[in-house]
């Protein structure tokens, strides 16, 4: 099975690729892609998440190289702006390591990165955890319970419960892998990128501290907090997601509406 991309906008203007969140899908676009009718806009579903999951396997690796192949395949010049919340953000941190000629502005938000060794203890944690979320992952309580970590708005329950059902526990266990097991990769302080570095203001605290690590390591990196907002804040606050959105690749002042990042 092919990867599913969904493509809208203007074929002859620039380029914008959105990555989706984990056990998610390109769904969480949506008002992004009516705000940039103007742009070409891309949106896969990442492998094993919503009309992609029976791509597979999923790593951050193999989906970086899939992006890159996006790029190439479906872009007029060789180049786009990306934009990823958490696991998507990953992967434009991988691509970034890779081919950051290919990427005119990039806009990460809610980045985890992690400096723990894979031990075999960590191992046993991460296989303890799956076990007890498998079982409940697809309960309306629990669905609804991990709507609210992420601040993401109720009318949003059917959508979000479809992209849970559609992630098995074998994707659960390689996805959750992945993300948590993810560092910096090397090359990072050559990128000339322009990379806005975000979170949430009420994001979780290593999420912040992970945000001032990227910027450490990227030095064409800003960073900024979105006020009063969560994890996934582009559908808490699609309006303030795309004024910053549209700023950042038009190289527009971000200062006004943002705070500056602490944790």
């Amino acid at each position: 099975m092919d990867l599913y991309i969904k493509e809208t906008g203007l074929e002859n203007a620039k380029t914008i690729i959105f990555l989706h969140s984990g056990a998610m899908a390109g769904w969480m676009w949506d008002d992004q892609l009516k705000a940039f009718s103007d742009y070409h806009c891309i949106v896969p579903d990442l492998p094993e998440h919503g009309l992609s999951s029976e791509v597979k396997p999923f790593t951050i690796e193999n989906s970086a190289e899939i992006v890159l192949d996006i790029i190439h395949e479906h872009t007029i010049n060789g180049k786009a702006n990306l934009v990823g919340i958490s696991l998507g953000a990953q992967i434009i941190v991988q691509i970034l390591s890779k081919a950051p000629e290919l990427v005119e502005h990039a806009l990460i938000s809610g980045t985890l990165i992690r400096s723990i060794k894979q031990s075999e203890t960590l191992l046993k944690l991460l296989n303890y955890a799956i076990k007890v979320y498998e079982p409940v992952k697809d309960t309306d309580f629990f669905i609804k319970a991990n709507m609210r970590t992420y601040n993401m708005p109720k009318n949003l329950f059917d959508k979000f419960k479809e992209s849970t059902l559609l992630v098995n526990r074998d994707s659960i266990e390689r996805i959750l892998t992945e993300n948590m097991l993810f560092k910096l990769p090397n090359g990072l302080e050559n990128v000339k990128t322009p990379v806005l570095v975000m979170t949430g203001e009420k994001d979780y605290k290593i999420i912040k501290e992970s945000a001032n690590d990227l910027i450490t390591s990227l030095p064409t990196s800003i960073g900024y907090m979105a006020p009063k907002l969560g994890h996934t804040w582009n559908l808490e606050d699609s309006k303030l997601f795309n004024w910053v959105l549209r700023r950042w690749i038009n190289n527009e002042s971000l200062k006004d509406d943002l705070l500056p990042l602490k944790y």
